[in-house]
């Protein structure tokens, strides 16, 4: 009986049946791409057996799956740290530093009780007191009877004094508020861009898949039609 036709693989040196040579040619360029990163000299005129190019593909499809985890987890890592982000932003708007004038905290105050029902009840009591004072107890000869002058000039001087205070307090609520809004904006603006980025993010890492999944249904079936050749015979 003759003996069975072997050759020697490219890689290992180890010699195996005629039947499992397989041309470099016909290997695909990812997984001669992995041969190569092992034996540079390996070219596409060199042989190797079949059982070593499925440990190559086996790798290939093991090195996709760790490339893919490690994208997600960095996207993942870079989305909390973007979003973590944004308190530069929000911590200006919550804790800003009460840098307010003496005149400012002032105005504030007035127009936070002049514009409550403390001030409107205190002062509906004041006004009975007053009237009751001149008119019952000292029989409007008092120091101010009816028709009352100078309660007339005291309320004119409050509402004098009181409504400049309280647009001062208003005007610098306005700007207060003007502030707000801009940092509003720029947490709206960041967050739209973070968002487009994560969306090309999505959309790159979808293709990658896409090509890397093609890539590798296509070796599963290079090898299951291995498989099924080796069956036929």
């Amino acid at each position: 009986m003759k003996d069975k036709a072997i050759f020697k693989s490219a890689i290992s040196g180890i010699e195996f049946p005629e039947k499992e040579k397989v041309s470099g040619k016909s290997i695909r360029v990812p997984i001669l791409n992995l041969i190569k990163e092992e034996y540079p000299t390996f070219d596409e005129n060199q042989f190797i057996a079949d059982s070593e190019l499925n440990v190559y593909r086996e790798k290939y499809i093991s090195k996709f799956l760790q490339t893919e985890v490690g994208e997600l987890n960095e996207l993942q890592k870079k989305v909390v740290k973007s979003i973590k982000g944004n308190k530069s932003f929000v911590s200006k708007v919550e804790d800003e530093v009460d840098n307010r004038t003496f005149g400012q905290v002032v105005a504030d105050k007035v127009a936070d009780f002049g514009g409550s029902w403390t001030f409107i009840i205190s002062f509906f009591i004041f006004i009975m007191i007053w009237i009751a004072s001149n008119v019952y107890l000292l029989m409007n000869k008092g120091f101010d009877p009816y028709p009352f002058i100078l309660l007339n000039l005291i309320l004119s001087c409050l509402a004098a004094l009181q409504a400049p205070v309280i647009m001062m307090s208003q005007n610098r609520q306005e700007e207060k508020d003007r502030e707000r809004a801009k940092k509003d904006y720029m947490i709206n603006l960041k967050s739209e861009l973070e968002i487009r980025m994560l969306d090309e993010k999505l959309d790159h890492l979808i293709m990658h898949q896409q090509q890397e999944l093609i890539e590798i249904q296509k070796v599963q079936i290079e090898m299951m039609n291995d498989i099924l050749e080796k069956i036929k015979k």
